[in-house]
């Protein structure tokens, strides 16, 4: 598979400066504005060894490498219930809490199903502001453990993708880390991250400022969301919900949209749900269609919730830092970006994919760029000393094949910067499969058609602005 290169890295200092004047510059207005822009890196589009295609969730192999944070959280990040998986590279700026309710494997980073393009190897694939908690409670079975890691088996000899958690305070629990990644304290790494929250919350509050210019119409049992036809973003804005409950789902529409528009949806409730059984992955699904351009909006909500049974089409971004928003459906394919809090829970699991968001957003105020590049500023990761002999540990759940090694709870935090050395024996493996419960989720045998997800046939004649760096 072809794979085309995006945005190059640059200067470290620059990206800070260019952050720092976004955050201290006055948002002047937030008037419609007829200027359109990509969110630039580390936000949006993929950067690095970009697929051509973006295939449905699937087992494999894996297809690129996607510098881009596919999951932002500006407050805590807590796992439970049964939650399987968050793909591509996350930064969160509080604490990660890992306490499933069975216990078992969560992993993040590489994982068992989704779109296999996996943060590049040897950076940082998980960075935590705060504290890295795995609960290892010893009325349970089986411990809630993380992996971070895998292998890509479709491909002879086998070859590893591997990365950092990275963590400023305390690590506890079990943990696998495919080497040569390792777990390192190093509280200044998220010093990076932090400025992406007022960035968020200003594209947030940006888009809730346009005017809508389609209709959403929520009667019967599908809520129709009808463009004007013509216009290269699409806005829609409405205070209602989307179902009632895991029983009482809507479908969702979309009416009118010309190819390649940019969808915009602002649910301007305060406490929003969102219960759906559209949306599957599949070639032949119009949603996913319109996935790479399509961003799911909370801009007032300090509650947001996304149950169903659908494997969710689009990104996510919440504007409010005092927001909560809880995950609960089988699959989440898009860019989760939060100004807040994330609860990743599901009874038979949920997943977040890693796919881009290369919409256009309205451009408001003084607007810098954020970052003019993806993060390459990442943690040291020396070569460990592998023993021959394989490791005995056992599996958290099902895999095809050994565990790699483990690490055992708790781990003492040593001073900063200071990498835990990776355990000496390691078997390859790759992450454990989840198990969502979706029936939609598409999982093909390697060697199946990709399917062409994107921009669609037909190309808007829209004035944009040029956007450095990028190569398509």
């Amino acid at each position: 598979m072809s794979v085309r290169h995006g945005v190059r890295g640059k200067n470290p200092l620059l990206r800070l400066a260019a952050v720092s004047a976004l955050v201290a510059a006055p948002l002047i207005t937030l008037a419609a504005s007829g200027e359109a822009a990509q969110m630039l890196p580390p936000l949006g589009p993929c950067t690095g060894s970009c697929p051509d295609t973006w295939q449905p969730p699937h087992t494999g192999p894996f297809v690129g490498e996607d510098a881009t944070l596919n999951v932002f959280v500006g407050g805590d990040y807590l796992v439970r219930e049964n939650a399987a998986e968050a793909e591509g590279k996350i930064a969160i700026l509080g604490k990660l809490d890992i306490a499933k309710g069975n216990g078992g494997a969560f992993n993040m980073g590489v994982v068992g199903v989704g779109s296999m393009v996996t943060p590049p190897n040897a950076t940082d694939h998980v960075t935590v502001g705060s504290s890295a908690f795995m609960e290892n409670n010893p009325a349970k079975d089986n411990p809630s453990r993380l992996f971070i890691g895998g292998t890509d088996f479709f491909v002879n000899p086998p070859t590893a993708r591997w990365g950092n958690l990275v963590y400023g305070t305390t690590l506890t629990g079990l943990y696998d880390i495919t080497p040569q990644g390792q777990a390192i304290q190093n509280p200044a790494a998220i010093d990076e991250f932090t400025p992406l929250r007022p960035i968020i919350e200003h594209h947030s509050a940006c888009m809730w400022a346009q005017a809508a210019t389609g209709t959403v119409d929520p009667s019967g049992d599908t809520v129709v969301f009808t463009g004007d036809g013509t216009s290269a973003r699409q806005v829609f804005n409405y205070a209602g919900n989307i179902g009632t409950s895991a029983q009482a789902v809507q479908h969702i529409r979309f009416d009118n949209i010309p190819s390649g528009a940019t969808v915009i949806v602002n649910m301007t409730g305060t406490d929003v749900s969102v219960y759906t059984d559209s949306g599957s992955g599949n070639a032949d699904d119009p949603l996913a269609t319109l996935r790479p351009n399509l961003m799911w909006n909370f801009p007032l909500a300090t509650q947001v919730t996304v149950g169903g049974t659908a494997q969710w089409q689009g990104s996510i971004m919440t504007g409010q830092e005092a927001s909560n928003t809880t995950l609960s459906n089988p699959g989440t394919n898009g860019r989760v970006y939060l100004a807040g809090n994330l609860l990743q829970q599901g009874s038979a699991g949920t997943e977040i994919h890693n796919y881009p968001f290369d919409g256009d957003l309205p451009v408001c105020g003084e607007s810098p760029s954020p970052s003019p590049s993806p993060s390459n500023s990442e943690s040291p990761s020396p070569s460990p000393s592998p023993s021959p002999s394989p490791s005995n540990s056992e599996s958290p759940s099902p895999s095809p094949s050994p565990s790699p090694s483990q690490s055992t709870s708790p781990v003492p935090s040593p001073s900063p910067s200071t990498p835990h050395p990776p355990a000496p024996t390691w078997t390859p493996t790759r992450p454990p499969l989840p198990d969502t419960g979706g029936g939609d989720l598409v999982a093909p045998a390697a060697g199946a058609a990709a399917v062409l997800l994107g921009l669609g046939g037909g190309v808007i004649a829209l004035a944009r602005r040029a956007r450095r760096g990028r190569h398509g």
